[in-house]
């Protein structure tokens, strides 16, 4: 390159290639801080912008299971709750058939205890009814549904929850008005406890299965939102330090573009 020809001052434009560079490598780290994502647009990284919005549909897909998961342990909870209190009621009503089989009570205090055990079903079926979830009924036998528990649609649990009134218990005729039917009272009773508790096992082992999804999708949402992270999050550090030296860039670019347009001056020595 001659200084003596000025048509094309190369020096200079090639100090303006270098300011132009450098002003855009300040305005990309720029954009990372503001934005604090290394990868801001598909052109920043093309095959790095693919993996990382498949990377966020996995955790987005992840993170609504878990809420799935979540919804479907509140369901087992409340139905839980349900079996519970009439799993108490039959331990009371277990009482009452015990004492009404006991041969010294007279027909007045038979009465009563049948009274009782007669205010004692109707709050079974009572519970069984007022057990809901979102307008549905869990514990009278008409409760099945398929929780979706993952990313993928065979990721999925099927809950039957078993009715508990006191038909189903087959403890809805029991009478405690004679020795004798308090007597059968207890054995029909017995059987509608250990119904029950079979029940409320199956409810137990829903459970553990949505303990064991939940901890699993945990695991998964933070594993990927770690690799989503590594691959599409800005180093602030990095940035930080990229962002000095293309300041210093940007002043000697613009420096050396000023030394060369004074250059071609040089030749108006050949005119004196």
């Amino acid at each position: 390159m001659s200084l003596t020809r000025i048509n094309a001052n190369i020096q200079a434009l090639k100090s303006l290639n270098a300011f132009t560079a450098v002003n855009k490598k300040i305005e990309d780290s720029q954009t990372r801080l503001a934005t604090g994502k290394r990868i801001n647009s598909a052109g920043d990284d093309p095959a790095g912008y693919n993996l990382s919005r498949s990377l966020e549909s996995r955790r987005r897909g992840l993170s609504t299971a878990l809420d799935n998961v979540n919804n479907a342990k509140n369901v087992l909870t409340i139905a839980e709750g349900g079996y519970s209190n009439v799993m108490d009621i039959l331990q009371t009503l277990k009482e009452k058939a015990s004492q009404a089989s006991d041969g010294t009570l007279n027909s007045t205090q038979r009465t009563a205890l049948n009274d009782q055990v007669s205010a004692l079903i109707s709050e079974i079926d009572d519970i069984v009814s007022e057990t809901t979830f979102n307008d549905a009924s869990l514990i009278d036998g008409t409760f099945a549904t398929t929780f979706q528990t993952g990313e993928n649609a065979t990721d999925s649990l099927s809950v039957t929850l078993l009715d508990s009134d006191s038909a189903a218990l087959g403890i809805n005729s029991i009478s405690l008005s004679t020795q004798a039917s308090a007597t059968a009272a207890l054995s029909a009773i017995d059987s509608a406890i250990n119904t029950l508790a079979t029940r409320t096992q199956d409810v137990g082992e829903y459970q553990a299965r949505l303990n064991a999804k939940d901890a699993t999708l945990s695991v998964a949402i933070t594993n990927t939102e770690s690799i989503r992270s590594t691959l599409e999050d800005a180093d602030f550090a990095k940035e930080q330090v990229d962002l000095l030296k293309y300041n210093i860039l940007q002043q000697t670019s613009l420096s050396s573009l000023a030394q060369a347009n004074q250059a071609p001056n040089a030749v108006l020595s050949l005119f004196g």
